[in-house]
């Protein structure tokens, strides 16, 4: 970008700011949903320095795969890991579930799975690929 000095002096130790704080925050936060957040944070300030050094595409890179796929991942990862306090089905309930499951038609469901798998498992490619193989293969 073609700032003015004064400008891109001021966002450049902004930026700086940003990573030293989200970096502090990604080793010294004890909950790690918050550690995350501040590495979306690093990662952002740093897609923000390419493009204040005109790499406009390896910042759009940055935010795609580090942002948005990278530290999503993490979140994920680490919201599946805490899992706590959620309340177990009881085998009441269980029961309950199938009851609701077994009258509701679900046997019609069981029949039309059973149909489909006892149908020919060759698909029309295959087909297509196995004759092409033996014209292939005879010549």
């Amino acid at each position: 970008m073609d700032l003015p000095g004064l400008i891109h002096d001021f966002l450049l130790v902004f930026l700086g700011l940003g990573l030293i704080l989200g970096g502090l925050g990604v080793v010294l936060l004890a909950n790690p949903i918050y550690s995350a957040f501040s590495l979306g944070l690093v990662f952002v300030c740093i897609s923000l320095f390419y493009i204040l050094s005109n790499s406009h595409f390896v910042a759009a890179a940055q935010l795609l795969i580090y942002v948005g796929a990278i530290n999503v991942l993490i979140i994920f990862a680490v919201m599946f890991i805490m899992v706590q306090n959620i309340p177990k089905i009881s085998s009441l309930d269980r029961g309950r579930w199938s009851n609701f499951r077994d009258s509701h038609g679900t046997d019609y469901l069981d029949y039309k799975a059973n149909q489909i798998i006892e149908q020919d498992l060759i698909s029309n490619s295959q087909q297509i690929g196995i004759h092409l193989s033996k014209i292939f293969y005879s010549v």
